[in-house]
C-alpha cells in the first residue's frame, strides 16, 4: 500500500493545506474518497489512519487533510499549536479549502494513473459533515456524499465565525443544501451520540427522502474511537461505519 503523509498543497496568499493519500499502486485509476475532519479535529486524530487503510484496501484512492485554519501547522499537523489560525477559522474558509483539494486532485497529472477523478466521493465527520453537504450541492464533480455524525445546522451551535455565518447565511444553511442535493447521500449516525443528536440525522433524511439513513446502535460521536488510538484494529462500531460507506459508494 502506498501511503504519503504530510504532503503540502501550497496556495498563493493563503495558508497551505497538509494532506495524506492512501492507495494500492497498480496503475489502475481508483474512485477517489476525500475525508473531512470535524471541529477541533485533524486528519491524524484517533483511528482515522486505519479508516484510510481500509478504504485503500477496498480499492479506493483515499485522501485526508487538515483544514488550513484547524490550528495545526505544516510542521505540527497534529494538535493545535496555531491558536491564532484556529480563532480565525470559519465555514467559508473550510469550504474554500475543500474546493482547493477537489480541484487539485481533479486536475493534477501527478496521480492520474492511480486516481479516477471522475468518481469523487466526500465523507465528512461532525462539523465536516455540513461542509461536505454544502460543497456537494455546489460542485458537480462530487458523485457521492457520506456524513458521519454530521451536523444539520450551523446557526444554532457554533459561536466562532458568527460574522462569517451572518454574511453567508444562505450558503451556509445546511437544510437548503440538503433539500437541493442531487447527489446520492448516506447518513450514518450513532444512536448514543452525546455531541450531535441522532435527531439531526433524522432531520437530514426528512429534508432529502432519497438519502439513505443508517443508525449504528449503542455507539457515540466518534464510533467508539478515541485519541490517541493505539490498537491496530478499528473499534467495531467504526468498522461498521466504514463497511457501510464502502458498500454505498461502490
Amino acid at each position: 500500500m502506498m501511503i504519503e503523509q504530510n504532503n503540502i498543497l501550497h496556495r498563493e496568499n493563503k495558508k497551505p493545506i497538509v494532506y495524506d493519500v492512501y492507495y494500492n499502486e497498480n496503475q489502475k485509476p481508483k474512485p477517489v474518497v476525500i475525508f473531512c475532519h470535524g471541529y477541533k479535529g485533524f486528519k491524524d486524530w484517533g483511528a482515522w489512519h486505519l479508516v484510510a487503510e481500509a478504504f485503500a484496501k477496498a480499492g479506493f484512492f483515499f485522501i485526508k487533510f487538515n483544514f488550513s485554519h484547524n490550528g495545526g501547522t505544516v510542521d505540527e499537523p497534529i494538535d493545535f499549536p496555531d491558536l491564532e489560525a484556529f480563532a480565525e477559522n470559519n465555514y467559508t474558509k473550510e469550504l474554500d479549502d475543500l474546493e482547493t483539494v477537489i480541484e487539485y486532485f481533479a486536475t493534477t497529472k501527478h496521480y492520474m494513473l492511480e486516481a479516477d477523478v471522475k468518481k469523487i466521493s466526500l465523507v465528512g465527520h461532525s462539523r465536516g459533515g455540513g461542509i461536505v453537504l454544502i460543497k456537494a450541492e455546489e460542485n458537480d464533480k462530487v458523485k457521492n456524499i457520506v456524513t458521519w455524525a454530521g451536523v444539520s445546522d450551523y446557526k444554532t451551535r457554533f459561536k466562532e465565525g458568527t460574522e462569517d455565518f451572518k454574511e453567508n447565511e444562505n450558503r451556509l444553511t445546511i437544510q437548503r443544501a440538503v433539500e437541493h442535493l442531487e447527489t446520492p447521500h448516506l447518513i450514518i449516525h450513532g444512536s448514543d451520540d452525546p455531541t450531535v443528536s441522532v435527531k439531526e440525522a433524522e432531520s437530514m433524511h426528512k429534508w432529502n427522502p432519497k438519502s439513505t439513513l443508517k443508525i449504528i446502535e449503542d455507539t457515540n460521536h466518534v464510533f467508539g474511537a478515541k485519541h490517541p488510538w493505539n490498537d491496530d484494529k478499528m473499534p467495531s462500531a467504526l468498522k461498521k461505519v466504514v463497511k457501510a460507506t464502502i458498500d454505498f459508494i461502490k
